[in-house]
Parts: C-alpha cells; structure tokens; sequence
C-alpha cells in the first residue's frame, strides 16, 4: 500500500543528500554549456516531436539545478514539478549522450533520490495501478 506524501520537507535529509553530492554535481551543472546536442540522444525527445521538455539538459536544468538553486526556500510543490520531469519525462534509460560529459543520468538518479527521500514518488492510484504518463 502507497504511502501518503507527508506535508513537510524533511530540511536535515534533504541537505544531507545535496551536500554528499554537491561538488560533483554542481561542477557538472556548470559544464553543461546548453548546446542542446544531447537531445539528439534522447528517444522521448524525438518521440515528442522536439518538444524542448523531453531535452535531456532541460530535465536536469529544471530538476537538480533547481534543486540545487532553491535548496533554502524548496516547498514540496517544488518536488511535485520536479516529480513529473524525473519520471514523467525520463525513463532512466541512460542513452543520452553529452559531447561535454555531463553524467546526465546521474543527476536525474540524484533528482529521482532526493524526491523519494521526501516521499514525492509515481503512487499507486485507487485501482494499484502505477501511474503512468507514458
């Protein structure tokens, strides 16, 4: 059974899970030059019609990055955006490609990770099916 999504962000495990990873995934951040040449990489990308939400650099930007960037002021509505780029529109297939070597799928884990350790996860709906947006 699903567990309900508690109505607070827990401040002390969220900054645990960013500090542990912060150097390195605050350095790639800053690599990622937005030359868009991972999308090329991306199957729900194309499968989209190129529709900019399915770049993979997008999802990490306005994932992670905005993780990162609103850590003090982040609210669990936050998440739930965030939620929906984590899973709704990355498989974690780990196909996408940077020519810079940003670990792209790294830092979706790492997005995916800090959204569960608030209990911001795809729930079962009332009929325990898995929710879906694919």
């Amino acid at each position: 059974m699903a567990q309900t999504p508690k109505n607070t962000i827990d401040r002390q495990k969220l900054n645990d899970l960013l500090d542990y990873y912060a150097a390195k995934m605050k350095r790639q951040l800053r690599h990622c030059m937005h030359c868009t040449l991972c999308a090329e990489s991306c199957f729900l990308f194309k499968m989209h019609r190129g529709d900019p939400r399915y770049m993979p650099s997008y999802k990490v930007i306005n994932s992670l990055g905005r993780l990162y960037r609103r850590r003090k002021r982040l609210e669990l509505k936050d998440l739930e955006e965030i939620k929906e780029i984590v899973w709704r529109n990355c498989v974690l297939c780990t196909r996408c490609w940077c020519p810079v070597g940003v670990n792209i799928p790294e830092m979706i884990a790492l997005a995916r990770a800090v959204c569960r350790s608030q209990g911001v996860y795809p729930r079962l709906n009332e009929n325990f099916q898995q929710e879906s947006w694919l």
